[in-house]
Formats: structure tokens, C-alpha cells, sequence
């Protein structure tokens, strides 16, 4: 069962605080919650609870239960799904299989083992405490990467042929691949749409914590221009430890001074952004206190749906089909466009994605792109050799 409301709370040292005030604050509205910790190598959540989060889900207060993932569990149990499988060969070099206690988990497993998390929660609000953000968005991008590899290492349509890889194998002198490889294939498959499904669920959303004298503005723009590239866009964006309002009339003036600039940022960025800033002060150090300030008596921020990708016509006006990809927060110096065949290969900064062009756009040719405001436009030119005449 996939819950009806994912809250993936990402950012610097005071997420553990937002995540577990979030999740307290839902299950204070009567809803039934799971708290989630994905990232949290130090156990920082387990203090901020005061207690010691579990793989298996534990009550920490009414409608609120909290829980952390296995990675090392999650490991052993995809090596022990496929160790059958390849047992036969590996009697056939003459190698040992690890036993379980000498395996440890690989860079990379937790990411998948929160992808597994995600569809297999059953609450009506899940709240996890996600990895940093550059490590979020390559977890989020990850389901459509590998289902791309599936897709060119062992595509679907082979499966058809079950019943001639005999044929072939005799034909062609070599053993051709086993049903495990093609069953793998179907359950990667399957698993990974699931995992897909759940994070571009509508409930699904990504809420960015930041520190108020981080001075964080610039890297919030590249965090917000990361998500957007995969179709993503935070519900809030939660700026902690700010000075209270009274600072700004201290009779000291290095504080007056101080607390009038942080709200000239904070009024900056909320100007600037069309996500709902959160605030909380140096004053709320309870969860039941940041709760409060954060969200009140209300529901919180709801998620918030990622603009659009539109082709224009204007074949009429100019001769061309322009495709609009909103990438709020994107730099001309940070992108990189690749046509390779019926693909756009777009690069922004650190981040990378591979976008199947839509039908139309497959028989046209590159003409140029621009970025204006936060959106990249490219330009097609229909190519006569493919354009239908008239």
C-alpha cells in the first residue's frame, strides 16, 4: 500500500528535528503516521526522540510510529533472492558463496533499499528522513535510470522467443541466457515501477531544511533546478534558527544589525520563491514546539504538482516546434544539451537525464534552446525528409 502523503525531509543538521516534528504534528491530526529514518548514520533521530529506532515499526506516541531502514537487511535479502541462481555456476569455477555474516552492504544499497521502503509503507503519512539533497535527487532519478538499462540490457520483446532458444543455441553454438535471467528481468520490472509510482504519486513531496545563517540561497537554487530536472518541486522550504523579531530593535548594534539582515534574506527568499517558506526560531527546542511553530493548527503545506513540459507549435509564425521544460533555479553556464536520436540528454551541474523527445519532435532537427526565467525553450525545425508534405 502506498501512503496517501510522502514527506521526504532532506537538507543539513536540523532535518532530524523538522522530520520528527512533521510527522508528530500529522499524527496529532488524526492521521496514522510512520516516521521512516533512511539517513541517519550517527543515530541523530534516535536522540532527538530519546529513543532507539528499530527496523520494525515501534509506537512512539498516539497515531505516530517510528522506524529506520536495514540496510544491511535490505543487502542480505536481494543477495539471498538471486544466491539460488547463481549457485550453479558458482560450483561451476570451483568458488565458495559468502556466508551471510561476511556480507556488507555496497555504496549504492541504500538508496535502493529506500526505494523499496517507499511503496511498502502503510500509513496516511509517511515522513522520511531522506539523504542529503544531492544524494535525494540521484535516489529519486534512479527508478527511470535502471529501467532504461533493463530496457537496452535485456529488453522485453526478447522474452517472446522462450520456446526458440534452443533452436538458436544450436545454431549459434553458444548457451543462450536462462528463464532466471528473463523472470529477474520481469521482477526488477515490476519492483521498479512500483518505486516509480510512488514518487511521482501526487502526495508525494520533497521538503528542503536549510539553517537561517547558512547563507544558503545560492545552493537552495541548485537543489530547487536538481528536483525540476526530474520532475520534482519541494512543497516547502523550512529555514531554521532564525533570530526573533524583538532582535532587530536591541539596543547592541551588531545583533540589530545582524537580525535586520537575516530579515532582508528571509524576506528575499520568500519573494523569490514560489514554495511556502517555513520559519522556526532559537527559541523552539521541543518537537511539540517546532511542530507548533511550523505548522500551527493546520494541515501544513500540501504538496505542490511540477510544472508542466509543453511542446509549442508555431509552424505557422516561424517553422518551428519549441519544447518548454521549466527548470526554476537553472544557470546557462550549469546546462548541457546532447540530441542523440528519438533522445534529448540534458545536463544541469551535477545532475543528468535522459528524456525521450515526443513524437513529433522525433522528425524534426535541432534549430537551438534557450533559457529565459527559469525555463529552457529548444527549438525544432521539421526535417523535410521526415515531415509529412502539406
Amino acid at each position: 500500500m502506498t501512503a496517501t502523503r510522502t514527506i521526504l525531509v532532506s537538507g543539513d543538521a536540523a532535518a532530524p528535528m523538522v522530520a520528527a516534528a512533521t510527522a508528530l504534528h500529522a499524527a496529532r491530526q488524526g492521521r496514522r503516521t510512520l516516521l521512516l529514518a533512511a539517513d541517519d548514520p550517527h543515530r541523530t533521530l534516535d536522540t532527538v526522540l530519546g529513543t532507539r529506532l528499530e527496523p520494525e515499526p515501534a509506537v512512539y506516541a498516539p497515531g505516530l510510529t517510528v522506524a529506520r531502514i536495514d540496510e544491511q537487511a535490505a543487502f542480505r535479502r536481494v543477495l539471498g533472492d538471486i544466491g539460488g541462481r547463481i549457485k550453479p555456476a558458482l560450483d561451476l569455477l570451483g568458488a565458495e558463496p559468502l556466508d551471510p555474516e561476511e556480507l556488507t552492504a555496497l555504496p549504492g544499497t541504500a538508496r535502493l533499499a529506500l526505494l523499496r521502503a517507499l511503496p511498502a509503507a502503510e500509513a496516511d503519512v509517511l515522513v522520511v528522513l531522506a539523504p542529503p539533497p544531492a544524494e535525494l535527487i540521484a535516489t529519486l532519478a534512479l527508478p527511470e535510470q535502471l529501467e532504461r538499462y533493463l530496457a537496452r540490457l535485456v529488453p522485453e520483446q526478447r522474452q517472446a522467443a522462450r520456446a526458440l532458444r534452443p533452436l538458436l543455441a544450436g545454431l549459434a553454438g553458444v548457451p543462450m541466457p536462462a528463464d532466471w535471467l528473463y523472470e529477474g528481468r520481469t521482477k526488477a520490472a515490476a519492483a521498479l515501477a512500483e518505486a516509480r509510482a510512488a514518487i511521482a504519486a501526487p502526495g508525494t513531496g520533497v521538503r528542503l531544511v536549510t539553517a537561517a545563517d547558512a547563507h544558503p540561497f545560492e545552493e537552495l537554487r541548485r537543489i530547487r533546478a536538481g528536483l525540476a530536472l526530474h520532475g520534482h518541486r519541494p512543497d516547502a522550504v523550512v529555514v531554521h534558527g532564525a533570530l526573533p523579531d524583538a532582535a532587530a530593535d536591541s539596543a547592541d548594534p551588531w545583533l540589530a544589525g545582524l537580525a535586520r539582515r537575516r530579515q532582508e534574506e528571509l524576506a528575499g527568499l520568500a519573494a523569490a520563491s514560489d514554495v511556502p517558506v517555513l520559519v522556526t526560531g532559537l527559541a523552539e527546542v521541543t518537537l511539540e514546539a517546532v511542530a507548533d511553530r511550523l505548522y500551527g493548527t493546520g494541515p501544513g503545506p500540501a504538496p505542490l504538482d511540477p510544472e508542466p513540459w509543453t511542446v509549442e507549435d508555431r509552424l505557422a509564425e516561424d517553422g518551428l516546434l519549441v519544447w518548454h521544460l521549466p527548470l526554476p533555479g537553472a544557470e546557462r553556464a550549469d546546462l548541457d544539451l546532447v540530441r542523440r536520436g528519438d533522445e534529448l540528454v540534458v545536463g544541469l551541474g551535477a545532475h543528468r537525464r535522459v528524456l525521450a523527445l515526443p513524437s513529433a519532435l522525433r522528425r524534426c532537427t535541432v534549430a537551438g534552446a534557450g533559457l529565459q526565467d527559469g525555463a529552457l525553450a529548444v527549438r525544432f525545425a521539421p526535417d523535410p525528409a521526415l515531415w509529412p508534405r502539406g
